[in-house]
């Protein structure tokens, strides 16, 4: 095995960190992936609370438990979005204030500078323990989400012109490049994670979105094969051509071209798990996503980061998933070939 397996925190966060984290070692886990919800990371005790970073890591400690990312999805959800009642419900009161879309916009770019220096903080107070483990990608990193103003023209009608687009694309790079800059100076990489409503959502959007900053260094990708794969995406294409942009890896399993024919990729307005959906999560091994493909890609990319599973299955208990998933992904993976295959016909190797 030739990475890490961690568990993303996000879907546990209503189970408190001191509960969960046994649960992730008994589970197989070799790290976890803290979500900023819940209590797994919170970003203001981070910066601003004596002690608070290394109270953590004596946590991970005690479990024997590696941390290489940490995850504010929910924050980034809301710096380039049209706000709605739907937001309140993800962001802190802090966040939300008064609810004014442009002063929460504000506010969650502001909350995402501010997890740019805490995973800095976090991860500096970690080295050492964190050398057991492996360099990983030598990238300290939040995942995260960018929102989009223009997802909902996602279907060009009324008719939409590529300059209305454009306009998206500008307020993303007038949004987030303050944050890529905050980051760079923290030494620390923001990757986003490839999914609808989001900036970018397949391979040609992601393109665009890293044209819009200009091609930035600290701006990349959360690679999930989950979010490429029930659009029609060629999720391993995708590895390569962003092969220098992948900063976080997700283990998530889709499947799609299921259903009774009456609900489409967009959804039908039905919720997860209605039998009439074309496609839906599966715990990871019992989709459609080809996950040998996907770690074969993963080492033609030179990706050394952890397997990040981010279990969503909502037929199956989340332990019994999440446990027989830490499984799959340990048994594919694997280490990459390091001589030729064939060198040992050549006599002068022999």
């Amino acid at each position: 095995m030739a990475r890490i397996v961690t568990l993303f925190t996000g879907q546990w966060a209503d189970i408190p960190l001191a509960e969960l984290l046994p649960k992730v070692k008994e589970m197989g886990y070799q790290g976890v992936e803290l979500a900023c919800w819940g209590d797994h990371f919170e970003v203001q005790r981070a910066l601003n609370e004596a002690g608070y970073v290394e109270s953590l890591w004596k946590q991970l400690e005690e479990h024997g438990l590696a941390c290489y990312a940490i995850s504010n999805h929910l924050v980034g959800q809301a710096i380039c979005d049209p706000i709605d009642e739907r937001h309140q419900a993800i962001l802190s009161d802090e966040v939300w204030g008064d609810g004014d879309p442009e002063g929460v916009r504000q506010r969650a770019a502001q909350e995402m500078i501010d997890a740019g220096k805490a995973a800095r903080k976090f991860a500096d107070a970690g080295k050492s323990y964190m050398s057991q483990f492996g360099k990983g990608t030598g990238k300290v990193v939040v995942n995260g989400f960018t929102g989009s103003s223009i997802w909902h023209a996602l279907y060009a009608f009324p008719p939409t012109s590529q300059e209305y687009y454009e306009k998206g694309y500008q307020d993303f790079a007038k949004r987030f490049l303050p944050i890529l800059d905050a980051f760079k100076a923290e030494d620390v990489y923001f990757a986003l994670e490839v999914h609808p409503t989001e900036i970018a959502f397949d391979i040609v959007s992601a393109q665009r979105a890293i044209d819009a900053v200009g091609g930035h260094e600290r701006f990349g990708f959360n690679y999930d094969p989950s979010h490429l794969g029930y659009q029609g995406v060629d999720y391993i294409r995708f590895i390569d051509e962003f092969s220098d942009r992948i900063f976080h890896a997700h283990m998530k399993d889709a499947w799609w071209g299921h259903g009774d024919g009456s609900v489409g990729v967009f959804g039908g307005h039905t919720d997860f798990c209605d039998r009439r959906r074309n496609w839906d999560f599966r715990s990871v091994g019992r989709g459609d996503v080809n996950f040998e493909e996907v770690i074969v890609a993963l080492n033609d990319a030179k990706y050394t980061g952890p397997l990040s599973v981010e279990w969503e299955d909502g037929r199956m208990d989340r332990f019994e998933g999440a446990t027989e998933s830490c499984a799959f992904v340990k048994r594919l993976d694997f280490t990459p070939n390091d001589v030729a295959f064939d060198a040992a016909f050549d006599t002068s190797n022999q």
